[in-house]
């Protein structure tokens, strides 16, 4: 076996920690990890499969002899490092938004559309958004059965996809990171508000699932809202297919999925929740039901912990597949 060489930058971050995790559980073993942090974690020790490791200076170097890069250090670093260490033969998975909308650059959720990587010129991949990783898991199902013609998202997204200034505003009261008290109230505010009104975390559900699914001409709205719970999102999605919907046959394909559990008995409260979803790989879906007006619409509503199968998971995944591959 090839011996591989990896980097992760933005290790001491939520998303970074939860990759070490994901990684260990995965069984993945590397000849090399490089650590790599802000400036103010430089030097500091982190332990990874039974040993301590010194977190590194990023600098122009740092890729010579690394043959994967995971970045989940924000926007900004990304720009400035992911080109340099693709011009060193370094393939890039990066998490944040910096490359998402860029042509010529993959954008690619493990167990649907990893093929673009191999069809790409570009060394860097992005991961989506966690509210789109989950939705288009469940919605790439139903579009084989039925081909999507429209989508209508609402996102409850939970604190932690705001990061550890998020979690801080919760735990502590306060007010720093969100705009109101974050603990009392939902906030249907999720990024920047555009020109047309409508927030950047919207606008990325939308023009990601498009590129996904490699339908640029895809209608689709979003709402997405910040609510009072820790980890994990639940997408409410409404889907208008070409044809009739066939509930049945597209509930028993739900269920072939393998990372996909259906929650949806309501007699006995089973739907999907925060509390099942978290720590694990899985979408949970439930209140699936067709539409009162249109006998091509349905809803469904979905959950999964937005810090492993919305980020972390989707990372590591896409690299397995890579290495796999290249072996």
């Amino acid at each position: 076996m090839k011996d591989i060489n990896l980097g992760i930058i933005g290790v001491s971050g939520l998303v970074g920690r939860k990759i070490l995790k994901v990684i260990e559980e995965y069984g993945l073993y590397f000849n090399e990890i490089h650590f790599f942090a802000s400036f103010k974690s430089i030097g500091k020790k982190i332990k990874f499969q039974d040993k301590d490791f010194e977190i590194e200076e990023l600098n122009n170097n740092s890729f010579k002899n690394l043959d994967y890069a995971l970045f989940c250090a924000g926007s900004e670093v990304a720009k400035k490092w992911a080109p340099i260490a693709e011009k060193n033969n370094c393939i890039v998975i990066d998490n944040s938004s910096a490359f998402r909308n860029e042509k010529d650059i993959p954008l690619i959720v493990s167990t649907i559309n990893i093929n673009d990587f191999y069809k790409s010129k570009r060394k860097i991949i992005a991961n989506p958004n966690c509210s789109t990783i989950q939705s288009v898991i469940v919605l790439d199902v139903i579009n084989k059965v039925n081909p999507i013609q429209r989508i209508i998202y609402s996102t409850y997204q939970s604190i932690s996809g705001g990061g550890k200034k998020a979690i801080d505003d919760y735990e502590n009261n306060t007010c720093y990171y969100f705009p109101l008290n974050i603990k009392n109230t939902c906030i249907p505010l999720i990024g920047e508000i555009g020109d047309n009104n409508y927030t950047s975390e919207e606008m990325k559900m939308i023009n990601e699932t498009r590129k996904i699914f490699h339908n640029n001409d895809l209608k689709i709205s979003a709402t997405c809202i910040r609510v009072p719970v820790l980890y994990c999102h639940g997408v409410n999605i409404y889907i208008e297919c070409l044809n009739e919907i066939d509930l049945k046959e597209i509930k028993k394909q739900l269920a072939l999925c393998p990372s996909i559990v259906i929650m949806d008995d309501n007699q006995l409260n089973l739907f999907p929740s925060s509390l099942i979803a978290k720590d694990n790989d899985l979408v949970y879906v439930g209140r699936i039901r067709k539409d009162l007006f249109n006998q091509k619409g349905m809803w469904i509503y979905c959950v999964s912990d937005n810090l492993r199968i919305g980020a972390a998971t989707n990372v590591v995944k896409i690299l397995k597949n890579i290495i796999s591959m290249d072996q």
